[in-house]
Parts: structure tokens; C-alpha cells; sequence
């Protein structure tokens, strides 16, 4: 297994693992992406696609760095490095997977610019689903919910930075934005899953005879994506900001 890491520390880790082969990659990085071809084997059966980051905040704060650098990883990135493997997937008939979110479905307010990037990635995935039919090359997306990773543990310190990025005004303005989102991090943690049930979809999305497009991790995902879906947009707005306790 190829396992792109960011850093010496993780290549170290990785190299710790059996039959784990760590290689540098940034997937905003145009030497390790052009790199890649030449670190991988002839023969190569998928890809996972799990790069990601989340830029948080009312919109109208986030800055437009902010706003590229969250498209740039979580979707030109993952787009970049399918791109660099789609010729031995190609040789295999292998498999891709891409790592959504629920929120690559339901949008949520304090959330939009990560939202918004895995609504395209998930636009992405279906459209090169169908470009792919030809060579027998299988495309699913994988839609947890909240995950019980670094995120969630570090995100009071998230949510104080975004807090501080705003100006004084903007400050005044989403004050309750930001105390509701603030509320919410506790219970959002200790519903979180864990990254291993995760990892279980996925594996079942490699290994299934007839892979599925879209994976919900868990039935409280798939119920709570059906259950918004068959609401009017002025009920379930309702809904998402009392959820997250937002004004």
C-alpha cells in the first residue's frame, strides 16, 4: 500500500507499518504531484482521496485565501492526484474513492466554503463516474459524518481563530454565529465516530463486487441525509440552524 504523507515524522510512522510505502505528497504541490507516476508500482487496483481541510466561518469573513486554499486541497488536490494514477487504474480496471462528508450533501451554516468544496467534489465524482464507464473503472464517494479525528479535538482553538480573524465589526455582527458554534463543539465531539468505521466503508467500497456511488457511514447518516432531503428548503433551514444552534 502507497500512503502519501506531508511531512518526515509521518514517512517515519509509516515506514513503522507493514506493507505500508510512505511517499511525500502535498496534494497542493506541483513537484510531488508531477513525482508521483514515478513513486507508484505498474500495477496500482485504487486510490483513496482523503486530503482535506476545513475553513470555517461566516462566509462574508472568510478570506479569498482562505476560500482557494479550501477548494486547492479539497478538491483541485484530490482532482490532481486522480488525474496522475487514472492511467494505471486504467491498466487495472481499479477503483476510486473520494472522501466526502454529509456536508457534501446538507450545507450548514458556520461551514459554507467547507461545504461548498465537497458539494464539487461530489459533482466531480459523479461526473467522472460516468467518463470512466468505458474502462470499467468504479467511482464512489464516501459521506461520513462527524469523525473523531484532530479536527473536532483542536476546534475550540479553530473556533477562537476565526473569531480573531473578524473585524471588530464582523465580530458584533456573528457574535451569536459564533457562540452557537461554540456551544455545539462538546456535543459534536462526543457524537463523532471513529476514524476506524470509517476506514471499514471504505474497505468495502474497494472490495465490493458491484461498489455503490455514494457510501453513508452509519444509519444516522443515511437517515439524517434522507430525512433533509424530503423537506422544503424553508423547514429544513429551520432544522440545520436549531441543530447547530445557530440565530
Amino acid at each position: 500500500m502507497i500512503a502519501g504523507v506531508r511531512s518526515r515524522a509521518d514517512v517515519t510512522a509509516m515506514e513503522a507499518l507493514p506493507r505500508v510505502h510512505p511517499v511525500m505528497l502535498d496534494v497542493t504541490n506541483d513537484a510531488h504531484l508531477a513525482a508521483l507516476p514515478e513513486q507508484l508500482p505498474v500495477r496500482l487496483d485504487a486510490v483513496v482521496n482523503n486530503a482535506g481541510v476545513v475553513v470555517g466561518g461566516p462566509l462574508e469573513t472568510v478570506g479569498v485565501a482562505d476560500l482557494r486554499r479550501q477548494f486547492d486541497v479539497n478538491v483541485v488536490g484530490q482532482l490532481a492526484v486522480t488525474q496522475a494514477v487514472l492511467p494505471r487504474l486504467r491498466d487495472s480496471r481499479g477503483r476510486i474513492v473520494f472522501i466526502s462528508s454529509v456536508n457534501g450533501r446538507i450545507s450548514s451554516p458556520m461551514l459554507g466554503a467547507y461545504c461548498a468544496s465537497k458539494f464539487a467534489l461530489e459533482a466531480a465524482a459523479d461526473a467522472l463516474r460516468m467518463e470512466l464507464t468505458p474502462w470499467h473503472i468504479d467511482v464512489s464517494v464516501v459521506e461520513p459524518a462527524s469523525t473523531a479525528t484532530d479536527m473536532w479535538y483542536s476546534a475550540e482553538r479553530t473556533a477562537d481563530e476565526l473569531e480573531a480573524a473578524m473585524s471588530a465589526e464582523q465580530r458584533v455582527l456573528y457574535a451569536k454565529h459564533v457562540a452557537g458554534f461554540k456551544k455545539l463543539i462538546p456535543t459534536a465531539r462526543r457524537m463523532a465516530v471513529p476514524a476506524e468505521k470509517v476506514a471499514d466503508v471504505v474497505a468495502e467500497a474497494l472490495t465490493a463486487r458491484r461498489p455503490r456511488a455514494r457510501y453513508g457511514v452509519g444509519l444516522g447518516t443515511t437517515a439524517q441525509l434522507a430525512l433533509m432531503h424530503s423537506l422544503p428548503s424553508t423547514v429544513s433551514d429551520v432544522v440545520v440552524r436549531k441543530l447547530l444552534r445557530q440565530p
